[in-house]
């Protein structure tokens, strides 16, 4: 069950974090996985990673915020293996602050990345996945997404976009056999986590790792290999089903 064999996968912003961890979890199930990412050392490691445990991976350059990166990049995915089966739209970037504390650069800043880049990428993908009569697109929103969540404004302004491009999508595509889904963690314990801390909490970084992990009822943030799990079985034949869906995993954050 979920394997990925012979399956083209793109995952962006995939150096570090979930991106990397679903882009390994793919590599591992079987699948030729292509690490799109603007910081290209970190793509490296990534696909350095995947190429240590027998897997297949190729790193390109992106800045999914720019069209002409995005053409670039994608047309190198075409021309080395001819298709895309599974798009994992995972780029993105956060921002602290109400509305008030967010300036109009802050907001393009977000925007750019975390909604622009999930339509150029899909953009560029959709077509040939129409042409085959397949594929699957996986985005990165979060609980943002679904609840109010303190001081981000201009993040849960993003990832709300996400969520509604998602169920478009899924309306769009479904009779040309795409699905499209969303998946919207809770806190995940990634290195922006552990930076933040450091940032803005100096001495203090394991009082505020304990609030923060905290947050989620179950007592500890997600771990970026379990939100790769629930991005594999989404985009495996096993949930050939489902579509226009956003899965919270959240610790109990919205059950409680």
């Amino acid at each position: 069950m979920f394997r990925l064999d012979n399956q083209i996968a793109v995952v962006t912003g995939a150096g570090s974090g979930i991106g990397q961890a679903i882009a390994t979890t793919f590599a591992k199930q079987g699948a030729r996985v292509f690490v799109l990412e603007l910081n290209e050392d970190a793509g490296a490691e990534t696909a350095a990673r995947i190429r240590a445990g027998g897997g297949t991976a190729d790193v390109l350059a992106c800045d999914v915020s720019s069209m002409a990166s995005v053409t670039i990049a994608f047309d190198r995915v075409y021309t080395d293996a001819g298709r895309i089966d599974i798009l994992v739209n995972n780029a993105g970037i956060a921002h602290i602050g109400t509305v008030e504390t967010t300036t109009e650069a802050d907001l393009d800043r977000i925007y750019n990345v975390n909604v622009k880049g999930v339509f150029l990428c899909s953009q560029a993908a959709i077509p040939k996945m129409v042409e085959r009569g397949r594929g699957v697109i996986l985005n990165l929103a979060s609980i943002a997404s679904l609840i109010g969540v303190e001081d981000r404004f201009a993040y849960s302004m993003s990832k709300g976009a996400v969520l509604t491009m998602t169920r478009s999508i899924a309306v769009d595509y479904i009779k040309q056999g795409i699905r499209c889904n969303c998946v919207c963690p809770a806190r995940v314990h990634t290195p922006f986590v552990d930076g933040y801390l450091r940032n803005t909490y100096p001495g203090r970084e394991d009082e505020m790792f304990k609030v923060l992990s905290e947050y989620q009822p179950i007592g500890r943030m997600a771990e970026p290999e379990e939100v790769a799990a629930l991005a594999l079985y989404l985009c495996s034949d096993e949930a050939s089903f489902i579509t226009g869906q956003a899965y919270p995993i959240d610790g109990g954050v919205l059950v409680f």
